[in-house]
């Protein structure tokens, strides 16, 4: 079967304009790519091709990342409750009915807040490293809660350290067990995002909010109680911030999810595309059209 080709797309969406992949025939099923931090749709360029034989793709660069508009932080207010408005305005955009997700990182928090707001949409979720339960965050996440606790300046300038590209570079290589698996294009686009002008800002407005999604774990849970969704973890077990009993925690609240973990870390697609993406399309394949 020939791969299909990505198309470089982009509309309007919460009055920001949204770049957009997408692959594979209109007429198959949805499945929607939610990027993380510090990165953006160009994470998923190996895995697309992969899924895109059987399924159509869809992966948005979220507000501030990528190709989308990233208008100043004093424009645009950089919570993830407002990233979630502006990926559901994209998905109103493209009438997306019914479709899978697959969230990373970042992506889980607007994900997870999709799926509560849609849940008649959603027919499945693939979790990579996409946190929801407190005992998967790391003690790396220790200086960004003392931000949550005590928003001062000097606070939020210490995280100022998590834009740099000695940081970026280190998410990509920290347990990775072969560090000639990661392209270097993927940390040097990341940070040639991050450099632009006033997107530290924005970076640092998120880190901040990130504390609006810890407190809604408890309504996450209820979700996944109450609707049952399908879901499949795959996660990297050396990630530095999402440990593997964030994707274990799952089964508290789903009983059938299923959990899949590869030894490698944080972005785990880098490394181990080929193994997540069979696993992902096994999963699609049990999931509703």
């Amino acid at each position: 079967m020939n791969t299909p080709k990505t198309y470089y797309r982009n509309i309007r969406a919460n009055g920001l304009n949204i770049f957009y992949r997408e692959a594979g025939a209109q007429n198959t099923p949805v499945i929607l790519l939610l990027h993380g931090y510090p990165t953006s749709s160009h994470m998923f360029r190996n895995l697309i091709p992969i899924l895109s034989k059987q399924y159509h793709v869809i992966a948005p660069d979220l507000p501030g990342f990528g190709y989308s508009d990233a208008p100043d932080h004093k424009a645009f207010t950089y919570t993830f409750d407002n990233l979630t408005k502006t990926i559901q305005g994209f998905i109103d955009e493209l009438k997306l009915k019914r479709f899978a997700v697959y969230v990373f990182d970042y992506g889980a928090p607007v994900g997870f807040r999709l799926a509560m707001n849609n849940p008649e949409k959603i027919t499945g979720i693939i979790s990579q490293n996409g946190n929801a339960y407190e005992e998967g965050l790391s003690s790396g996440w220790n200086p960004i809660q003392k931000y949550w606790q005590n928003p001062t300046q000097e606070n939020r300038d210490a995280l100022r350290e998590f834009t740099t590209l000695k940081l970026t570079k280190w998410q990509y290589e920290e347990g990775v067990e072969d560090k000639t698996l990661i392209a270097p294009e993927t940390y040097t686009l990341d940070q040639h995002f991050l450099d632009r002008p006033g997107n530290v800002e924005i970076q640092l407005d998120l880190l901040g909010d990130y504390r609006t999604n810890v407190a809604l774990y408890p309504k996450f849970h209820v979700y996944f109680k109450e609707h049952q969704p399908k879901l499949l973890a795959v996660w990297g077990s050396k990630d530095p911030y999402f440990l593997p009993a964030g994707a274990e925690a799952f089964k508290k609240d789903l009983p059938d999810a299923k959990i899949k973990f590869y030894n490698t870390g944080h972005f785990a697609v880098e490394t181990h595309v080929n193994e997540i993406g069979a696993d992902i399309l096994d999963f699609l394949a049990t999931l509703p059209k």
